[in-house]
């Protein structure tokens, strides 16, 4: 038993170590793709807590979903969150699956090149909504009598650029249209649509989906109209985001033949070589070289030729 547990620990090893390597070259190669979608990231932190600056706490607007849905309360408005950091931490995770299991579909690197390019684009909309128009926030903490409703005005210009993470993510107030949570959260459940393997997961994830959307205004963290647009908005921003980037390789299919994938140049010149390869009657399989030659509407595999008698073709 014990011999059985070394073995696979080193095979396991060996398996991290391989794709280190394979994630180091691919960083080398896109780390600035990386490095764009983090201060992106920062912008949006930083926008958010601007708008709050200019929140005025007032009524709460007329809602359907706020009459639709019991309200949870402060003391399970947690249920959202947790279920929203349950989704984040279980595709974290998953992307970082190809260091530990054999099958292979994703690259991390790419794959959180792609995702961050989702987030960045739907956030830039998202920013220019909520700055747009300031609604006075359903949140607990966003109502009239909070201490928290409001931010008192900075001091100095530096305390503008601090997001106060995770304080000032999680009690902020007028970025409202439209949910943050929603973002991340569709564009994980539809990233994994594309690149899962499993069915099942999927069908659970677009669940999940719903049931945070009626989470999120259960909780009065947001209203109904922030989570309709979201829906929308984030899906067709994914559907034509991702048809601007270039595809991704699929490990399933690359990785026997090359560690990397191959460039499109490449692929192009594999293409053509097999196909003059195919012309001119060889196959491509390298143990058959072949030559052949087209002599008097005949063709030959050995190369001989066979001639034909011209008397015999005039009688």
């Amino acid at each position: 038993m014990s011999f059985y547990i070394g073995r696979e620990a080193s095979k396991l090893w060996k398996r991290i170590c391989s794709e280190t390597t394979v994630e180091i070259n691919l960083l080398a190669e896109n780390w600035k793709y990386l490095l764009a979608g983090l201060v992106c990231q920062y912008i949006h932190g930083l926008a958010a807590r601007g708008v709050h600056y200019f929140h005025k706490p007032g009524p709460i607007l007329q809602d359907v979903g706020f009459f639709l849905l019991p309200e949870l309360g402060q003391d399970k408005a947690y249920i959202s969150e947790t279920l929203f950091t349950t989704i984040f931490i279980s595709f974290a995770l998953w992307t970082f699956h190809p260091f530990i299991l054999k099958s292979r579909k994703i690259y991390t690197v790419l794959i959180w090149c792609r995702v961050l390019a989702f987030l960045f684009a739907s956030q830039i909309l998202r920013i220019i909504t909520f700055y747009s128009t300031q609604l006075p926030g359903p949140n607990y903490h966003c109502r009239e009598g909070s201490k928290l409703a409001t931010l008192p005005r900075p001091d100095n210009i530096l305390e503008v650029f601090v997001i106060n993470f995770p304080h000032g993510v999680l009690y902020g107030c007028g970025d409202l249209i439209f949910s943050s949570h929603m973002i991340f959260t569709l564009t994980f459940v539809r990233t994994y649509q594309k690149y899962g393997t499993r069915r099942s997961i999927k069908q659970l994830a677009w669940l999940l989906a719903v049931i945070q959307s009626l989470l999120i205004v259960a909780s009065r963290k947001h209203y109904t109209v922030d989570v309709v647009v979201a829906w929308y908005t984030v899906n067709l921003v994914v559907f034509f985001v991702d048809k601007k980037l270039p595809e991704l390789p699929d490990r399933s299919i690359a990785a026997s033949a090359t560690l990397l994938p191959l460039s499109a140049k490449d692929k192009d010149g594999r293409n053509k070589e097999e196909n003059y390869k195919l012309l001119n009657g060889n196959s491509g399989d390298p143990a058959d070289r072949r030559q052949r030659s087209q002599i008097n509407g005949k063709i030959t595999d050995d190369g001989n030729t066979h001639h034909t008698d011209s008397s015999m073709n005039g009688a």
